[in-house]
């Protein structure tokens, strides 16, 4: 096979083919990847403030001042 006006062997054809593979994996790949970081985040923020509604917006324990600034 010539690419390019240079002839390819056996090894350089398989490399092509694995990097047009893995291009196109991660083209499938990163779409779903952040969508996954977003929705977590979403989650995230939900469940703090879920958790924050029910203790009355403190985020602080309860309890005995700690350390030197209370």
């Amino acid at each position: 096979m010539t690419i390019f006006g240079r002839t390819l062997d056996g090894q350089e054809l398989f490399a092509l083919a694995s990097l047009l593979t893995l291009l196109a994996f991660w083209l499938f790949v990163l779409p779903r990847e952040r969508d996954y970081g977003r929705r977590f985040k979403q989650w995230e923020a939900e469940r703090r403030a879920r958790r924050l509604g029910q203790d009355g917006g403190s985020t602080r324990p309860k309890g005995k001042p700690r350390g030197p600034w209370g």
